[in-house]
């Protein structure tokens, strides 16, 4: 039975040896064999991803729109590329069923694919969009991943130059979006509950001033309003806000926010807290598996002014890039803790360039 435990604080961290399995090839699963490799050039390597597994630079997708690219110019290497590279093997098209913790075992699917056993286990799981329960938000788009870029792709080319793009969330992809969508000459509209732009990371002075430097590429902010419901009329949709108002719309992106992947965590027994809660070294309740990424939550970036100070979640390229480090290292036989120093997020908007300290 996978009971939850906490890890034993007096035990290595560095765990029994033998083949690390990575679940999830993203920035942060691609990121972490690289690491690990450049410290153990021998460590077996599987990869094992319920997509194509391809590398790309996920930051890229918010911006690729006015660059005219498609999702195959986002690819840096294929996944085949990129474990010849690693000397590491890479299972694309497969999906983890269930962690099996006493024999050290993942089931797959396709099952011809496993069980596949592991000495440490790092899930890099990713998140998902988040889908608010709005009366027709089915006809909008989310964009999570390279697959999800190539749909809403497709769609501004078929609504065609100019068309009307409405972004319901006002948060940091939705911004970006914005930006990226008005100088792609699409005319843009945002929705938003909060009273300014990225209100969770940036100060009203900014936000407000980001609005202002939007709207002067043709954007328009609906702050403080939500989307009530989404009816498709004859070749386009009709927004109810709210407030009262309604916009009429070619395409419409759901920005939300992401909620961190962890039922295949909690169906083996893991402690789940914001996240898949990870200790100082990047260790779940289970002392031989990790957890890394938009999936993780963890405890050395709580703080007391945060959540009660609960372990959470740090969705962000330089967490990802220093986790990673530290828990290759301590996979490679040096016990590294986590330690979060000042990071700075980007805000991928040239109509007003913001980069946020935390």
């Amino acid at each position: 039975m996978n009971a939850s435990v906490a890890p034993d604080p007096g035990r290595s961290p560095v765990g029994s040896g033998g083949p690390v399995v990575i679940v999830g090839c993203g920035v942060a699963g691609w990121t972490l064999a690289r690491e690990l490799r450049q410290r153990d050039k021998d460590r077996p390597i599987t990869l094992v991803c319920a997509d194509q597994g391809h590398f790309y630079a996920k930051p890229m997708l918010s911006n690729a729109v006015a660059q005219k690219k498609a999702a195959g110019h986002l690819i840096q290497k294929t996944a085949a590329q990129q474990a010849q590279t690693l000397g590491a093997n890479v299972l694309p098209g497969t999906r983890v069923v269930a962690i099996d913790r006493s024999e050290r075992k993942l089931l797959l699917e396709p099952a011809s694919a496993g069980p596949l056993a592991y000495g440490q286990l790092v899930l890099a799981l990713g998140a998902d969009a988040v889908r608010l329960p709005t009366p027709g938000l089915e006809h909008a788009h989310s964009v999570n991943d390279i697959g999800d870029y190539h749909g809403f792709r497709e769609a501004l080319t078929a609504a065609g130059a100019g068309a009307r793009v409405a972004i319901i969330g006002g948060g940091l992809i939705g911004s970006e979006f914005a930006n990226d969508l008005a100088i792609g000459g699409f005319r843009v509209s945002v929705v938003d509950p909060a009273p300014w732009l990225i209100g969770n990371l940036i100060t009203q002075d900014n936000g407000e001033a980001l609005k202002a430097a939007l709207a002067g590429l043709g954007v328009d902010c609906y702050l403080g309003d939500v989307a009530n419901s989404i009816a498709r009329e004859a070749g386009y949709y009709r927004i109810a806000l709210r407030s009262g108002a309604t916009l009429e719309a070619d395409v419409i992106l759901c920005a939300v926010g992401l909620r961190p992947r962890t039922d295949l965590a909690a169906q083996a027994g893991l402690a789940i807290e914001r996240g898949i809660r990870v200790d100082e070294f990047g260790r779940t309740s289970d002392p031989e598996i990790y957890a890394l990424g938009d999936c993780a939550a963890y405890a050395s970036a709580a703080r007391p002014d945060i959540a009660g100070g609960a372990a959470r979640a740090l969705p962000y390229i330089m967490p990802i890039m220093t986790a990673a480090k530290a828990i290759a290292a301590t996979l490679a036989g040096q016990p590294t803790p986590i330690r979060f120093g000042p990071m700075a997020v980007r805000v991928k908007t040239p109509a007003l360039p913001l980069t946020v300290s935390g």
